[in-house]
């Protein structure tokens, strides 16, 4: 798929970059790392991205996080203030969360149906699986992995069925469009009520915008509960849709991610070039 592969050159170029940050490679520089003349890197990052390498690092530097992190805890205070639900979206509201504990999950009996497929995204492949409900699981996976393995693991009573569900679909078509989609989204999540707590905090971050761990254990109201929330975020197992990504640290580090470090680099990148001037974003 020529957007893995695409993604794959940005992936590297991005590891290159932060080990050599202090001191500031050029453009031949980065393309050498990756093995490509400057001029076919150059047009692989702008299709890839939609700009020019030296336009995507200006998204992606610590000032510019420090930035987000300012305008993303204003946007939610206000939206306190004129007293909007902490559990509500800020700007498009299309994913809607069905919540049960993994006790309630396991009483749902054996034989649960959960159709699954592996799609394209601009950050890797994805794999999306969903119940009658909603989706269950959603992340990024390497070329050599096996979903179906993947899957069993996880539900290993399941009726595991490889088909794309409407909500996958739906995604799918995300991905391609950066659309909002028209009906909304549905996630069929298991956990503990404090992870529950921590993944619907996540979703008040608006696109393009970043908060803290410790802004999060304030939206849940446990302030000195920045470990536990760093673990619930961790867990948390619907990628992008449930944007984790949009956590960092609070010095303007973007840290680690449960898919990697350089994809959490290229998602915030990516979504501040996409979505900071559109209402469309999780």
């Amino acid at each position: 798929m020529e957007n893995n592969y695409h993604f794959e050159i940005v992936q590297q170029a991005i590891q290159y970059i932060t080990n050599n940050y202090q001191r500031q490679p050029n453009l031949d520089e980065i393309a050498e790392s990756v093995h490509l003349s400057k001029f076919h890197f150059q047009r692989i990052f702008q299709e890839w991205a939609g700009v020019s390498p030296k336009q995507f690092l200006q998204f992606i530097t610590t000032q510019h996080a420090k930035k987000s992190l300012s305008e993303g805890r204003s946007t939610l205070e206000t939206a306190y203030n004129v007293g909007l639900s902490g559990n509500g979206r800020l700007h498009d509201l299309f994913i809607k969360l069905e919540a049960c504990t993994p006790g309630e999950f396991q009483k749902r009996g054996k034989g649960i149906l959960i159709r699954y497929d592996v799609i394209s995204s601009p950050f890797g492949n994805v794999l999306i699986a969903e119940t009658t409900i909603g989706i269950c699981k959603l992340a990024f996976i390497e070329e050599t992995s096996n979903p179906l393995v993947t899957l069993q693991s996880e539900y290993p009573e399941a009726n595991l069925v490889q088909e794309l569900g409407n909500y996958g679909t739906q995604v799918m078509h995300y991905f391609k469009n950066w659309k909002t989609p028209d009906e909304q989204i549905v996630l069929d999540l298991k956990g503990t009520p404090f992870q529950l707590n921590v993944w619907k905090a996540l979703l008040t971050i608006p696109s393009s915008q970043l908060l803290a761990y410790n802004d999060i254990a304030s939206l849940i109201n446990k302030p000195n509960a920045q470990r536990a929330v760093g673990t619930a975020i961790g867990k948390n197992p619907i990628a992008y849709l449930i944007p984790c990504h949009r956590v960092i640290k609070q010095t303007g580090h973007l840290g680690n991610y449960r898919w990697g470090s350089n994809r959490k680099t290229a998602i915030i990148g990516y979504e501040n070039i996409k979505l900071s001037d559109k209402q469309t974003a999780q």
